[in-house]
């Protein structure tokens, strides 16, 4: 700690400099714990501990149906609860900007299983009744100035209906979630109506959406369904959520893989540049190191001071950034429903933590070890001369 005024002497020394050099730090770190968390997200393994909500999906591509018919298997196996189906309906509402997902779904079935969903009484049976009906989250009411009463009208780039126009939906309730288990930026649709008035696929889902009495047996329960489908037309692949949400965002790619070459990519080039940064201030600072050394501070003491202002630029560009990428994840959630999974954790803390600490000592050793075999006469002569 004696040492501390001279360490932080030596930042403010070229303030401006410093503050460029600690932004470049913030970026990468607050990229790095945005990034890391999505690549951990969509990297580890599925894990049935503790889960009582299952997704029954098409086996090979997430854009197959799956027969509605099938649902009366499932419900025949032991342990599943409630039964409920969910089909993608893409579409646009205005224009091609105005993007939020929405789900033909039974009312009242979907409820059940998600009972997370909340909304008065009264527009809880609109929507049971009401085959026009649809519902949505009431952050998307209040952006797009919706209300109860109101009719959606959507086009159609997927599902073309009998009369070739639009889609054509009754606003009967805005909902709100009782937890963050499902993104309330969303529209339910009634799937009767649309399974009738669409043009083909008639009889089709999605996939579905099962709860389970005991969430010890999750995995036997998944391994049952998935064999009573084995070598059909339609085999099924049953999984968490939160496996299904990686599988339906990996069909835009290898997430972890994209993650990783974006954070080698920045943090190469970082270690570059704060590696010049810290090169060109030893040089600037021979004079400066020679009096010390010219006062009695030892060769250790020198190498010290140079390699802990490294460390301590690292580490003021690391702890920040990591706490806004930690503040920001949230939005990730909202954004897309496969981003839910996506979370800061304390090991990924620890990891920047520790690869900020890495960055300093790669960084400030070669100009603290220059500082330290420095000889005094000649470093003064130069600067004499």
């Amino acid at each position: 700690m004696k040492y501390a005024g001279l360490i932080w002497g030596a930042l403010y020394r070229k303030p401006v400099r410093s503050a460029l050099t600690l932004a470049s730090l913030f970026i990468a770190f607050l990229l790095f714990g945005l990034l890391h968390s999505v690549s951990v997200a969509f990297s580890q393994g599925i894990s049935f501990s503790g889960v009582d909500r299952l997704i029954v999906a098409p086996k090979y591509s997430i854009i197959d149906d799956i027969p509605l018919s099938y649902s009366r298997q499932i419900k025949s196996v032991d342990g599943v609860e409630l039964i409920a189906h969910q089909s993608w309906f893409g579409g646009t509402y205005q224009d091609n900007k105005q993007f939020f997902p929405r789900w033909p779904v039974p009312p009242k079935e979907f409820m059940e299983v998600y009972p997370e969903l909340m909304m008065p009484d009264e527009q809880r049976e609109a929507f049971i009744n009401t085959r026009t009906g649809a519902i949505i989250g009431k952050d998307l009411a209040e952006s797009y100035g919706l209300k109860v009463g109101d009719k959606i009208p959507l086009i159609a780039d997927i599902w073309v209906n009998k009369d070739n126009g639009p889609w054509i939906f009754d606003l009967v309730g805005i909902f709100e979630a009782g937890d963050d288990s499902i993104s309330i930026d969303q529209m339910f649709m009634n799937y009767a109506f649309f399974d009738e008035y669409r043009q083909d696929s008639q009889g089709g889902v999605g996939t579905f959406v099962i709860r389970i009495s005991d969430p010890d047996r999750t995995a036997a329960i998944a391994a049952e369904i998935d064999a009573m489908f084995a070598n059909s037309a339609d085999e099924t692949k049953t999984t968490t959520e939160k496996a299904y949400n990686q599988m339906f965002a990996n069909q835009i790619g290898d997430i972890a893989f994209i993650m990783t070459g974006i954070l080698s990519a920045v943090f190469f080039t970082i270690l570059l540049l704060t590696g010049n940064t810290m090169s060109q201030a030893i040089r600037e600072r021979i004079p400066e190191l020679a009096i010390l050394k010219t006062i009695g501070f030892t060769n250790i003491s020198v190498l010290f001071i140079v390699l802990a202002e490294s460390l301590l630029i690292a580490l003021v560009g690391c702890i920040p950034g990591l706490v806004i990428a930690h503040l920001l994840i949230p939005g990730l959630a909202g954004a897309a429903p496969f981003f839910e999974a996506v979370e800061i954790t304390p090991t990924i803390y620890l990891q920047g933590i520790g690869l900020a600490l890495l960055l300093g000592i790669l960084v400030g050793l070669p100009p603290a070890l220059r500082a330290m075999r420095l000889n005094i006469v000649d470093a003064l002569g130069e600067h004499a001369t």
